[in-house]
């Protein structure tokens, strides 16, 4: 919530300022103020907020409460479901800003909400007088307990009305009250705002030119929905201040569900507090996840069970494997010498962590300056490509290089300021010596810059010598001489520190972007189980169904459900025993044998014990479950009507899930 407030301060600055201004103009009846009287304009924000609609209700609640702290009590927020008729409108609206609630179903045939002991007509005259009401008390007297001290000191504050989803209203509707509003905006300094989720030409869309000229609109776009990605994943994942970590297919998984199905934040937010529950709940070792003041106390206390399952950690037994063999056997056997081991190994996982961040960011600055950008623009592009394997060994990285050892002086000069500046604020230490590599580069740049301009001097010297040369012999010399300097050409100083320049990044790289699987410990602090965080989020409907009738012990938990191979069990719901039979028909199914097959599966159990005097009642009971069971699968989708045969019905999947 602290990152998105600081993503959308700029825009709900804007806003305020946006409304102080219209504000200040019907408080000082300003001329501009009164010519829009005049023209019957209302002031309208055009609020932009992209295709994210889940997000849309935290940015929409955010800005109510600044808009509450710094400019007007009276603010409404209004969507599409509760307003089909301009009538639900008006009883919305002056609900909200009444403070009372509104039952729109009871109101179904009346025009009134209750106020109080009193009952007040939903129309925009009513509104006007309650304003004009409240408006005229005395500071002393707050007319609303929503209102703060900043917007106390307005003596008449604007009534926002914010229009959540305004894609979503009808046309009508939208045409009606802001036709109704215009008329009283002399008494009433209302103010608009328009969430839109598409584009702004919307507006023009929905509203004829009659209904869209009474608005003055202002435009305001918010952030993209991938910015706000970027900068949740650079303050969440590339940070050293949790210890918490997401493994390149679960951040996959996650990025391609943003990508691809909602563009959400807030849902990318829950998949990642899934990952964090499903790590805690499912690592056993998860509790030594955890900042490196506790994780001391929490090694020392662990027990002989809790040191057995971090020898059976993979990445733990390739570590025991490259070690001699005593301190092999220490680590088998002796759990205090573990707990030592551990000690150590989680703070060089730590380590890892800072170090690996400091310099995936001095990467990116490089990468994302490049033409088409081969390991891509964002930070999280090259975090999972990091992520997955040694980044170094990639085609795409070959080729960052070398477009890389192709900059310009200019820009080379910035991207190393930047990297300065970076491993200055990291947290780690390791990067003293990397600064002053650095700062060493930019100092032979300048010197550089410095010779250029000599040898401008001296080529432009040389120039003019050659003009003097008339003589045919010494110019051919001298053009012979150019020819095969040109043709031997060396690398100018230039060409050598940029080459050398790029080639310790590449050693940064190589010794601090290993992958993260590389370390040991790692499975303490990294979610890497992508298939049970697809199992949560990617919905598979037909397995679900699939499993849930063909084996429902699965679901239920009940004992007597458990059946051996393909036996069909008479103790389940009667839809599984009709669905497990389907199963077993082609493409038309006779309904009369699937009804004798499922009478012969229930009353299996029953045998001879079964009582003559009463088969045939048993026999309706079993009809109509019989019925029943197919009118659900019918519902399902499995099975329809077939026109062919009138006792027959089709059967509409195949194969196996």
């Amino acid at each position: 919530q602290q990152v998105q407030e600081d993503l959308n301060k700029q825009l709900f600055d804007n806003l305020v300022s946006f409304l102080r201004r219209s504000h200040s103009e019907f408080q000082e009846k300003t001329t501009e103020w009164t010519c829009r009287m005049k023209s019957r304009e209302i002031p309208t924000a055009a609020l932009v907020l992209g295709v994210n609609v889940t997000d849309h209700d935290l940015t929409f609640r955010s800005l109510s409460e600044v808009l509450q702290n710094n400019i007007t009590p009276y603010i409404a927020l209004l969507e599409a479901k509760d307003c089909p008729g301009i009538k639900n409108l008006m009883q919305k609206l002056m609900g909200q800003l009444m403070n009372c609630c509104v039952d729109v179903d009871s109101l179904e045939d009346e025009d009134y909400v209750q106020v109080s002991q009193n009952r007040i007509r939903c129309s925009m005259t009513s509104l006007t007088n309650w304003y004009e009401t409240v408006t005229k008390k005395t500071d002393s007297e707050t007319p609303s307990k929503k209102r703060t001290s900043s917007s106390r000191d307005w003596q008449s504050p604007p009534v926002v009305v914010i229009f959540k989803d305004m894609e979503s209203f009808t046309t009508k509707v939208l045409q009606d009250f802001i036709v109704i509003s215009s008329q009283h905006i002399r008494e009433l300094p209302l103010v608009l705002i328009f969430g839109i989720a598409t584009s702004p030409m919307i507006i023009h869309s929905l509203l004829p030119h009659s209904v869209s000229s009474l608005l003055c609109i202002e435009l305001f776009q918010s952030l993209s929905c991938k910015e706000h990605l970027s900068t949740i994943i650079d303050k969440l994942l590339l940070t050293a201040q949790f210890p918490f970590k997401l493994g390149e297919k679960v951040l996959q998984v996650l990025i391609n569900i943003f990508l691809y199905h909602d563009l959400s934040v807030q849902n990318f937010i829950k998949g990642f507090q899934l990952c964090i529950v499903e790590h805690f709940y499912s690592q056993p070792l998860s509790v030594l996840c955890c900042q490196p003041v506790d994780a001391k106390k929490r090694v020392n206390s662990l027990s002989h069970d809790q040191c057995e399952n971090i020898r059976k950690l993979p990445s733990f037994r390739r570590y025991v494997e490259s070690q001699v063999s005593e301190k092999q056997i220490a680590l088998l056997t002796a759990d205090n010498f573990l707990k030592e081991i551990t000690q150590k190994l989680l703070e060089d996982l730590r380590v890892y962590h800072e170090n690996y961040v400091s310099v995936l960011r001095c990467l990116h600055v490089f990468t994302s300056s490049l033409p088409k950008y081969p390991l891509g623009k964002q930070i999280r592009e090259l975090h999972c490509a990091c992520l997955e394997n040694r980044v170094w060994e990639t085609e795409e990285y070959e080729s960052s290089l070398q477009l890389a050892r192709m900059l310009n002086k200019s820009d080379l000069v910035t991207m190393l300021q930047q990297c300065v500046e970076i491993f200055v604020s990291s947290s780690g230490n390791e990067f003293d010596k990397t600064v002053e590599k650095l700062k060493e580069f930019l100092t032979q740049f300048q010197k550089l810059e410095a010779e250029a301009f000599q040898e401008r001097d001296v080529s432009v010297s040389s120039q003019k010598e050659l003009q003097k040369k008339t003589d045919l012999y010494h110019l051919q010399k001298t053009l012979l001489e150019l020819k095969e300097s040109r043709r031997s050409k060396k690398l100018t100083k230039f060409e050598m520190l940029r080459f050398e320049v790029v080639d310790y990044i590449d050693s940064l790289v190589r010794n601090y972007l290993v992958p993260a699987d590389h370390k040991t410990l790692h499975e303490i602090a990294y979610f890497n189980t992508a298939s049970v965080l697809r199992g949560h989020l990617n919905a598979a409907p037909r397995i679900a169904l699939h499993t849930a009738l063909n084996n429902p012990y699965c679901y239920l938990k009940n004992q007597a459900l458990k059946s051996d191979g393909g036996r069909i069990s008479n103790k389940a719901p009667d839809i599984c025993i009709v669905y497990k039979l389907h199963l077993e028909c082609g493409r038309l199914i006779n309904l009369v044998d699937w009804l004798e097959a499922f009478s012969t599966v229930v009353m299996a159990v029953e045998g001879p014990n079964a009582d003559a005097a009463s088969s045939d009642q048993v026999d309706d009971i079993i009809h109509a479950r019989f019925i029943r069971a197919v009118s659900e699968l019918e519902l399902l989708g499995f099975i329809k009507p077939s026109k062919r045969k009138t006792d027959h019905v089709a059967r509409l999947t195949w194969g196996g899930c």
